[in-house]
């Protein structure tokens, strides 16, 4: 995090400089057990057009989202904030993203719809996971998407090594950090 202060200090005077409001979004998570945390990312939107409660997904070119925003989402660095989630202990930089209580997927509550979601639960919720690098990210709006996200985050759970958290990490890098991601 030493490493990174000025540019989080770039991005954080960015976001104060193009929008009201303040530095970090935070919301409520699931967490190893399903113990809930609070989640720290810099905030991509405007307040008054936030959902705090995550139930309204981001869409493209969703007009919530703000200038400085967009660029923070294309480069995932709205999710350096997150190092706080691992120092504290509520994250590991690997594992199956943390979803909001009460999320949806294909209009359905995620655990109604996976009847074994909560199986991804039994580790530590990640930064970075096999879902994302495989290509599941973005919109849940279909139930086979919403399905194979929780598919790779138990196949990750029973593949878990070193290695393979090392190239899950490299992965990220190389696909979400060196090359933009569309919204």
């Amino acid at each position: 995090m030493i490493i990174l202060s000025p540019l989080l200090a770039a991005i954080g005077i960015a976001i104060k400089l193009t929008s009201p409001g303040p530095i970090f979004f935070t919301q409520n998570r699931y967490g190893h057990l399903n113990q809930r945390f609070r989640i720290y990312k810099f905030r991509t939107m405007h307040v008054h057009l936030g959902d705090a409660f995550g139930v309204k997904q981001t869409i493209a070119n969703d007009p919530r989202v703000t200038s400085i925003g967009r660029f923070l989402r294309r480069t995932s660095l709205d999710e350096l904030p997150q190092l706080i989630n691992v120092v504290t202990g509520d994250m590991s930089l690997v594992g199956p993203r943390p979803h909001v209580p009460g999320m949806q997927a294909a209009s359905t509550l995620y655990e109604n719809l996976v009847p074994y979601y909560f199986q991804r639960h039994t580790i530590k919720p990640g930064i970075t996971g096999l879902a994302q690098v495989s290509g599941c990210r973005g919109s849940t709006a279909s139930a086979d998407q919403a399905i194979s996200r929780v598919d790779y985050d138990l196949d990750y759970i029973e593949r878990w090594s070193l290695w393979l958290d090392v190239k899950i990490i490299w992965w990220t890098i190389r696909h979400e950090l060196l090359s933009a991601r569309a919204d």
